[in-house]
């Protein structure tokens, strides 16, 4: 009886230990996850960057897991299982704790090229292509460290890529075609998320995203078109943005051939300057000018105003206030603006 009551003592023995020892290892954690990220929060609350802000939300969601993995180690430190078994387990935390790292690690580069890529001069616009390769990077240098953890050599893994890397690119032409169009275009910094584009094939609209297969343009009625960024880099694109948003516009107006070309010119001319400021998009520089068109209109005097926008989408909603407001100091100047006539002569024939 006494043979087995201390069997049963160091078998409860082997498995108590190493439970309050993970137990205690997750309690201490818990314990120090709420005070040390307490304080780290308030310390990056005062700061001024919010730099601090995303270190401490990416680590404070993983810190438990870490915990568990530090616990079940202990843990397996204090058992009394066969050394080989428990090596094992230890490698495979450590593949564990090596992939949790690694995707904390592509996370936090991904936000940090979103957050702070624009900022930076010179860099390539920032687009989901962009972020995907930075995760990429990151993820091959993580899968690295596990294979090397393993102990697999990496050379022959490179060597039977590079064999079937060529049948890989046959099967998947268009795939890479895509891909490596959307590379060229986020590098080439020629169309960047948010510019209003117009292609050749008369699609238009402001570039939402650039992926690794197609480009997302938005157009004006809030669709979205999709184009393959092989189709994009080979067509003819004309970018409303670069190298500047601001753009010219002109608001033909038509007079009365009774009309003095000078007064009227004025008259538009000084319009369009009261306009500026009182009109939303109606750039002050360069300064507006109007134009006598050449040649004489069927019936009327055609002139053409020409002044600056803010933006593409501004032209718009301001040749819409302009136009109102031609119409409306036209008519208080008394300049008419005609309607088509013709005059149709008819000839009697001569009496007999």
């Amino acid at each position: 009886m006494q043979a087995i009551a201390d069997a049963i003592f160091d078998h409860w023995h082997d498995l108590i230990v190493p439970s309050l020892v993970a137990g205690t290892t997750l309690l201490i954690g818990w314990i120090l996850k709420r005070l040390l990220f307490r304080g780290l929060h308030r310390w990056a609350a005062r700061t001024a960057t919010d730099l601090d802000d995303i270190f401490v939300g990416a680590l404070q969601r993983p810190f438990m897991l870490w915990v568990l993995i530090l616990g079940i180690h202990l843990a397996l430190q204090a058992s009394a299982l066969p050394p080989r078994l428990t090596g094992y387990t230890g490698r495979g935390l450590l593949i564990l704790w090596v992939l949790s790292l690694t995707i904390v690690g592509a996370t936090l580069a991904a936000t940090l090229v979103r957050r702070y890529g624009p900022a930076l001069k010179g860099a390539a616009p920032v687009t989901t292509l962009s972020q995907h390769l930075v995760r990429a990077v990151v993820w091959s240098l993580g899968l690295l460290i596990v294979l090397n953890t393993l102990g697999v050599s990496i050379t022959p893994i490179l060597t039977a890529l590079g064999v079937g890397g060529l049948a890989v690119a046959l099967a998947l032409q268009e795939t890479l075609a895509n891909l490596i169009a959307g590379f060229y275009v986020s590098v080439a910094g020629h169309v960047r998320v948010g510019d209003y584009i117009r292609l050749d094939s008369g699609v238009e609209g402001f570039v939402a995203d650039i992926s690794w297969r197609a480009t997302t343009i938005r157009a004006l009625a809030d669709n979205l078109i999709i184009v393959p960024n092989a189709k994009l880099a080979q067509a003819t694109v004309t970018n409303f943005t670069l190298p500047s948003p601001r753009m010219a516009i002109a608001i033909p107006v038509s007079v009365s051939f009774d009309s003095d070309p000078d007064r009227v010119e004025r008259v538009l001319l000084d319009e369009v300057v009261r306009a500026v400021g009182q009109v939303d998009g109606l750039e002050e520089e360069p300064a507006p000018v109007v134009r006598f068109n050449p040649g004489f209109g069927a019936s009327s005097l055609d002139f053409t105003v020409m002044c600056h926008v803010a933006g593409f989408t501004d032209q718009f909603p301001v040749q819409h206030a302009l136009r109102k407001r031609f119409l409306a100091r036209l008519r208080a100047e008394g300049i008419r603006i005609p309607f088509p006539t013709r005059t149709i002569r008819l000839d009697r024939p001569p009496s007999v």
